[in-house]
This record gives structure tokens, sequence and C-alpha cells, in this order.
């Protein structure tokens, strides 16, 4: 999953006007962004178990970024960042974001998410595999990616009704328009891996 996690960005911009919307895309995928670096030193890393990719194609071993307490450490870390720059508020909306990254996950993988850090202590690993099931896993992300523009696209015309006329018309359509081709870009590169 990786264009529901901006469509659920997306909505929560919906319902709150204060928390920029880079800090909630960055904040949805902040797990994945700290997985990188640990991809490329070779302490976390992917297999291909499904030819073609797409998917559920990859089995993912994030010990570290994607276990429950990384997550929660991510979390609690970009809350506290953002509620210095932010405001509270803001801190803990992000923080609240960056961690639903890892429920999303949680539905989706399968079971390769650790609950400790490097899956200390061998604790069973978590994950629904809702990615062995394509077709459910694709219906679950475009709701996320439909759900979360169309709230979106609502909160920002009638942003734009409240504030009055003029050259802002336009505006919430112009920037519905370029979110929805963001989320439908980011579903295609899932979809087609």
């Amino acid at each position: 999953m990786f264009a529901g996690h901006f469509g659920l960005a997306a909505a929560v911009k919906a319902a709150d006007k204060r928390t920029p919307m880079w800090a909630l895309m960055l904040g949805t995928q902040l797990l994945d962004v700290a997985f990188v670096p640990l991809l490329l030193s070779g302490r976390e890393t992917i297999d291909t178990v499904v030819e073609g990719g797409g998917y559920g194609g990859s089995l993912i071993h994030a010990d570290y970024t994607h276990s429950l307490a990384g997550a929660l450490l991510i979390a609690a870390l970009a809350a506290w960042l953002c509620g210095r720059f932010l405001g509270r508020r803001s801190g803990i909306v992000v923080g609240l974001v960056v961690f639903s990254h890892w429920l999303l996950d949680l539905l989706v993988h399968r079971p390769d998410l650790p609950i400790l850090p490097g899956n200390l202590g061998g604790l069973p690993l978590l994950g629904l595999g809702l990615w062995t099931h394509p077709a459910a896993s694709a219906a679950l992300e475009g709701a996320l990616i439909a759900g979360g523009f169309l709230l979106y696209f609502r909160s920002a015309l009638a942003r734009s009704k409240s504030a009055g006329t003029g050259s802002g018309r336009a505006r919430p359509y112009w920037s519905s328009a370029v979110l929805g081709l963001l989320l439908l870009g980011s579903l295609l590169s899932d979809m087609l891996g």
C-alpha cells in the first residue's frame, strides 16, 4: 500500500485545516522514508515472492522501521518535532498520521511486521495479508484514495466559498485536480509494481 496512505492524508487534511498538506503527506509515508536508508545499507530488505511485482509481490523485512515499537517511536518523534514547529495540535495529528501507516500496513502485509525492532524475542510476525488478494487490496486502496479525494475536494470548495469571491474561486478545483492526479499516479504505481 502506497497510494492509500496518501488518500488517508488527504482525508485528514479535509478535517484539519491547520496542519500543512506537506506534513501530512510526508507523515503518512515517514515509515517508508526511514526504510529507504536501512534498505540501502542492507539492514532491512525486500524479497520478491511473486514474479511481476504489483500488489503483494514482495516480502518486506523492515524489522526496525515497520515494527510496532519502531512505528510508535517514529510517530512519537514526528509528533514532538511537528509540535515544536507547527503547534501542539498539528504535532498530535502528524503523529497519528505517521502511526496510521503501520495500521494500514497491518491490513495488507503478509505476516512480516515484527512487534519489537529487529524482531527481538522472536515474537510472532503480524500482517493480515490482504495483498494476497490483489482485487480486495486494490479496492481498499481505491476506496482510501476516492474517499480522501472527495473529502479534500469538498473541504477545499467550502473553504473557498467561505473566503468569498475573486481570483481564488478556481483554486479548489486546481488544487483538487493536482491532488487527484498525484493520487491516481501513486495508485497506478502500486498496481503496476
